[in-house]
């Protein structure tokens, strides 16, 4: 059985408001969207359902409120990792 794309989605949150989605896509784009964020050094989270709910948004508008905690849940995640020291 073929393997399925896969998915990517990037957010962007500046402190206001809820956060955006500035990226989305399968295949190769997914790999595209992956690879400039580990250029970037920004934590990448696996999470296929977070990942399909988000792909289904139009880019640049804020998440919708049922996603809310899915998203802070993420962005916890995230705020952890680079609160740690780096070596």
């Amino acid at each position: 059985m073929p393997e399925k794309p896969r998915k990517a989605t990037a957010l962007r949150y500046e402190g206001e408001g809820a956060p955006r989605v500035v990226a989305s896509g399968r295949g190769e784009i997914a790999k595209k969207i992956i690879e400039r964020a580990e250029e970037a050094g920004i934590p990448i989270r696996e999470d296929a359902a977070l990942a399909e709910a988000l792909a289904k948004l139009e880019l640049q508008l804020e998440i919708p409120e049922d996603l809310y905690v899915a998203v802070a849940e993420a962005l916890a995640w995230a705020y952890k990792l680079d609160a740690k020291p780096r070596r």
